[in-house]
């Protein structure tokens, strides 16, 4: 059935990054005072997981149309679900996925727009640009494909779900969401490595195409340590309350992975422990930090 397909395309266990940025906006306004609307947030957590679909699904239609998809070497991590090509007559309704996700995400945005006015645009328009020019024209500007993924979902999920549940924007919602930033940034970029010779062969230009393998490990280490130092910083000065601290444990995983990828370059896929690692790292640290930020405001 296409409906199985949809489901392995939309690469559900990925969701989870979703939700976990979500909270982590709405545990910011928990923790300054503000009040929780609870249809708001179901709004913003539904809109940011069909924004999600989207991207997912949008990305696997494309990759399997440039042929990417019969060429990667697949890990649990990267490469693709493996859904399209094993059943390639199911590409359309993959495709009507993507489209139809997109349109419930801007009309959601639009009601938000109707709700507060235009102020909340720019974040919708740039999540939108990011779905639609992701797989064919980011991947195609290295640094702008390092930055994007977190834009996404640490920048404009925890900004947007702020903003959703206060209508105005808050400064702190920016600094807290650099931390999910730079981590999703990492997340894709470690991701890539195995796919940087199949990728190289369809046009992509990814940063670890482009820059190599030690740049990219440099990289990945310059997020690593600015994730670490916020988290820090943010303690130190009262942002987030003291046992916030608890965070640098997942955040320590990053240190073996930075030693992994310094070990095994492109080859980490073979290593899928190191990813996994990265994974991990990238969803309990911002969890715990909203968990945090729940329990002690």
């Amino acid at each position: 059935m296409s409906m199985s397909t949809i489901v392995r395309s939309s690469r559900v266990p990925f969701l989870i990054l979703t939700p976990v940025c979500i909270l982590l906006g709405a545990a910011l306004v928990a923790a300054q005072g503000g009040s929780i609307n609870g249809l708001y947030l179901v709004l913003a957590l539904i809109g940011g997981l069909l924004a999600h679909i989207s991207v997912n699904t949008l990305n696997e239609y494309q990759d399997f149309e440039s042929g990417l998809d019969l060429n990667t070497q697949r890990t649990p991590f990267s490469g693709g679900s493996g859904a399209l090509p094993e059943h390639p007559e199911h590409k359309q309704p993959v495709l009507y996925a993507a489209w139809i996700s997109l349109l419930l995400t801007i009309g959601i945005g639009l009601y938000f727009v109707w709700l507060y006015g235009v102020a909340i645009l720019p974040l919708g328009v740039v999540g939108v640009l990011i779905i639609l020019l992701y797989t064919r024209w980011i991947n195609r500007r290295p640094w702008l494909c390092l930055l994007a993924p977190g834009l996404g979902f640490g920048l404009l999920m925890v900004m947007g779900t702020q903003f959703v549940l206060t209508g105005e924007y808050w400064a702190s919602a920016f600094w807290l969401g650099l931390i999910p930033f730079l981590l999703v940034n990492n997340l894709l970029l470690l991701n890539q490595y195995p796919d940087v010779e199949a990728d190289a062969a369809i046009g992509r230009y990814h940063f670890p195409i482009a820059y190599g393998v030690t740049a990219s490990n440099l990289a990945y280490g310059a997020n690593w340590l600015l994730s670490v130092s916020l988290v820090v910083l943010y303690v130190a000065v009262g942002w987030i309350p003291f046992w916030g601290l608890l965070a640098l444990l997942p955040l320590g995983m990053g240190a073996l992975v930075w030693r992994g990828i310094r070990t095994h370059g492109f080859a980490i896929g073979a290593h899928p422990g190191f990813m996994a690692m990265n994974v991990m790292m990238t969803l309990f640290t911002p969890l715990l930090i909203g968990i945090v930020l729940f329990w002690f405001r």
